[in-house]
């Protein structure tokens, strides 16, 4: 059985992966972290990762990017292997990541759900073959409290294209007043309202013709689901950066 500690637990993913949780013979949530969590949840819960004294074999973190060094403090101390399911990191956040996976095992992924990363696995393959001749946007919607925007998730889509291509591709994170579309222009744009769980949409608009991939997540359960297992994934790992590239060809 693989003990988890959850951060963020009184969150709303957090909620649902400890729902998630149960359905997993061999994960059990047996700590969490979070100032605010409800009081019936039946694990111990602490205000503070430095206070956990629970022995656990994997965090996972669905929280804010502002809980970073003190889940790697937590992680050097304890040898404990980190799964990072929340967006939104600076630059220096992320060098810090890398830095930290030569010596600690960690897995860090935009998006969770298996579906998104299939459809990064495509983009892969399809993306230099498409440039010469369309036009490439990509549209994500979500709720209207997504801190983030462009979401993470646009982001991991748009390297992934950026990277395929021979070409210098440059960001365009929507348009406004006059603005002719240049060629190696990537359109970004975000979309917030309501209660939406995630949607991501990629156009390659050509001559006659559009080519369209789209992921919708009706809840957010496949995205705890994708972190929990990461976490039977990464339960054995000592060191290296990971991600859910690695959990789907690890089947």
């Amino acid at each position: 059985m693989i003990k988890v500690l959850l951060n963020g637990c009184g969150g709303k993913m957090g909620k649902v992966v400890i729902e998630s949780a149960k359905k997993f013979n061999a994960v059990e949530i047996v700590a969490g972290i979070d100032k605010f969590a409800d009081k019936s949840i039946e694990f111990p819960v602490f205000k503070s990762i430095k206070d956990c004294n629970v022995s656990v074999d994997v965090i996972v973190d669905f929280s804010r990017p502002d809980a970073l060094y003190s889940i790697l403090d937590f992680s050097d101390k304890n040898k404990t292997p980190v799964v990072l399911c929340t967006t939104g990191y600076s630059d220096d956040q992320i060098a810090k990541i890398n830095n930290f996976s030569k010596e600690h095992a960690i897995f860090r992924s935009a998006n969770m759900s298996i579906g998104i990363n299939v459809i990064n696995n495509i983009l892969k393959n399809i993306s230099a073959f498409l440039y010469e001749d369309y036009d490439i946007e990509i549209i994500e919607k979500h709720h209207n409290q997504k801190v983030d925007a462009p979401s993470g998730t646009a982001l991991l889509l748009g390297d992934t294209i950026k990277d395929a291509i021979k070409e210098n591709t440059v960001y365009i994170n929507g348009r406004e007043g006059i603005h002719k579309r240049e060629h190696n222009e990537i359109g970004v744009h975000a979309i917030r309202g309501g209660s939406i769980v995630g949607e991501h949409e990629i156009i390659f608009a050509g001559q006659g013709e559009t080519i369209e991939l789209k992921h919708t997540a009706i809840s957010r359960e496949v995205f705890a689901v994708g972190a929990l297992k990461a976490s039977l994934f990464m339960a054995n790992k000592s060191k290296g950066l990971y991600n859910m590239n690695d959990v789907l060809n690890a089947k």
